[in-house]
């Protein structure tokens, strides 16, 4: 039956599919006459799971014969990186159990925090944590207080601010801003807040105090980066 259909037919599915196997509608594609198969990344099943506008969008061009153009949604943000100074020595002295004690006291700590000064948390990374703020002098201010908090836990972390635009993919950011955050919080050293031009020249007024660090080279970035270091 399937060779008689003689209507625009499109097939698609995800190549990762845990329920129906892709070859089943590679089958199926091969005796339609004509049909169009396209193979999705991802692994679910269900349409709406996953990314689904790979899949909307291909319906969208198969109806119109035109690929819808997404416009990005993206904002501007500080976006505020820690992360724990020599962490692996710290989990290989005190053991896999009261390692994981301390980061659980880690994270609430930076949880804590976060609420206060309005942050939101977009992502921890097993010993550190990226947020996002909506005014760059409480980021500046959020990250003096973890700086502090964790100190009575016994462990420094080295932190990293930079104002700029990020592009919003469901509960992820992504972007060069986001880019330059981490490598500016890479440069810091032990209980150090460093921020980019961009924070120091947006908070004039705040009473925030900085040191001139100098142009840092930052990888994936063309040009130099100056950045300042935050003073108590």
């Amino acid at each position: 039956m399937l060779a008689s259909v003689r209507v625009p037919t499109l097939l698609l599915h995800r190549v990762g599919d845990q329920l129906e196997p892709i070859e089943e509608s590679r089958f199926i594609a091969g005796l339609i006459p004509r049909a169009k198969f396209i193979e999705l990344d991802g692994d679910d099943h269900l349409w709406f799971l996953g990314d689904p506008n790979p899949l909307i969008d291909s319906i969208q061009e198969f109806i119109t014969g035109e690929r819808p153009v997404r416009h990005l949604d993206r904002v501007l943000v500080t976006v505020l990186f820690t992360d724990i100074v020599e962490s692996t020595a710290k989990a290989a002295e005190l053991g896999d159990d009261r390692w994981n004690d301390l980061l659980t006291q880690h994270n609430d700590q930076m949880r804590k925090q976060l609420a206060s000064f309005r942050g939101t948390m977009i992502d921890t990374t097993g010993d550190g944590v990226l947020a996002t703020f909506d005014g760059p002098a409480r980021a500046v201010r959020c990250a003096q207080e973890m700086v502090e908090g964790v100190a009575e836990l016994g462990i420094e972390i080295r932190t990293g601010c930079h104002t700029g635009e990020v592009e919003l993919a469901d509960t992820d950011i992504r972007g060069i801003a986001v880019h330059i955050g981490a490598r500016v919080a890479a440069l810091a050293g032990p209980s150090e807040i460093l921020v980019t031009s961009t924070v120091k020249d947006l908070v004039a007024g705040s009473g925030l105090i900085f040191e001139d660090q100098g142009l840092q080279t930052v990888k994936g970035v063309p040009d130099p980066v100056k950045i300042y270091r935050v003073l108590d």
